[in-house]
């Protein structure tokens, strides 16, 4: 099959590989599908992940085309969505359902071989059926909306509240998107540059502001880049009683001036930490939620999608992320175009 293997920081090359493998208890899964995270940015150019070589990828969606076990055979053939992180299902927080809080866990595109390949080995307990009516470029959307939702409940956001949402990638914008579902209003997505507006002005209900030129404050803010600045600016924009929810992988070593730590203790804020999201097979979840949202057409989930590449192309959509050669928001792979199962 072909794959982008990692080999190095900044060394991805797009070559043949062999197929997975497939243990008992796993299933292999054609992709359709691949959106490139942030994260995959800094993995591929910067920082490099947990060992080389590794395939990336972690949105994504396709095809069951082979199990391991007899009794899970009636997922071949259905289109799927895949929950990236595969959870120990040991420790205190896998007991109690918790799964994003896991001690121990693996993660698929970065722990091990991901997505950016034309088939995946998952664990069977990790497929999200999906009905025909969801696309797969949308089912490959269903990780990160899953991620902005959780951050929602999190900051348990309610109808009529005020929310600004500080970052201007695919998660700020579905931020964006869940607030307005829920009722929140106004809802603004602050950003540094004024292309962004483009993508906003697409989406109902949402308004675009510059950072900088920001003086409102809000019920709610929502952290979704991760640096000093950003975090500063968030602290400043938060009323007083109000909540702040930081989501953004941090870039950087944090640090708080004084006079920002004294904003939190006198105007007594709430902050709320979130990661990843909540997940169970078999009951509700974040998950399960989204998969409702898509296909009842609720969220505005294809004006997520920006800007789409062919497999072959996909290195050209992670240069125009890591150089922002343009605005985006999310920036979709389609795979295995020829192929049918």
């Amino acid at each position: 099959m072909k794959a982008y293997v990692l080999k190095a920081v900044n060394d991805l090359r797009y070559m043949e590989v062999p197929i997975p493998n497939c243990p008992a208890g796993w299933a292999i899964v054609q992709v359709k599908a691949s959106g490139i995270c942030s994260s995959d940015i800094s993995r591929i150019y910067t920082k490099g992940t947990y060992h080389f070589p590794t395939i990336p990828g972690h949105e994504f969606s396709g095809i069951v085309i082979q199990v391991a076990n007899k009794a899970d055979e009636n997922w071949i053939g259905r289109k799927v969505s895949v929950f990236p992180l595969i959870p120990c299902r040991k420790c205190r927080y896998c007991q109690s359902g918790q799964y994003e809080l896991c001690t121990n866990y693996d993660y698929i595109g970065s722990r091990r071989d991901g997505a950016f390949a034309e088939y995946v080995a998952v664990p069977v307990w990790n497929l999200v059926g999906l009905p025909d009516g969801i696309s797969f470029q949308e089912a490959a959307l269903m990780e990160p909306l899953a991620v902005a939702l959780h951050a929602i409940k999190i900051g348990n956001i309610c109808s009529q509240d005020s929310v600004a949402i500080i970052g201007t990638g695919m998660i700020g914008f579905a931020a964006a998107q869940w607030a307005v579902k829920l009722g929140a209003c106004p809802v603004t997505v602050l950003g540094r540059s004024i292309e962004k507006k483009k993508i906003a002005d697409t989406m109902d209900n949402i308004q675009y502001s510059l950072i900088n030129e920001t003086k409102e404050e809000f019920d709610i803010v929502i952290e979704a880049v991760g640096s000093n600045s950003s975090i500063e600016s968030a602290l400043n924009l938060v009323k007083a009683g109000g909540r702040l929810v930081l989501m953004g992988n941090p870039a950087e070593n944090i640090h708080l001036s004084q006079n920002v730590y004294w904003k939190i203790l006198r105007r007594q804020l709430q902050i709320f930490g979130t990661w990843n999201s909540s997940y169970e097979s078999q009951t509700y979840s974040d998950w399960t939620e989204v998969a409702e949202v898509l296909e009842n057409k609720s969220i505005q989930a294809q004006k997520l999608i920006t800007h789409t590449f062919r497999q072959h192309n996909l290195k050209q959509g992670l240069e125009m992320m890591e150089q922002h050669q343009e605005a985006f928001c999310k920036v979709m792979t389609v795979w295995n175009e020829m192929t049918g199962v």
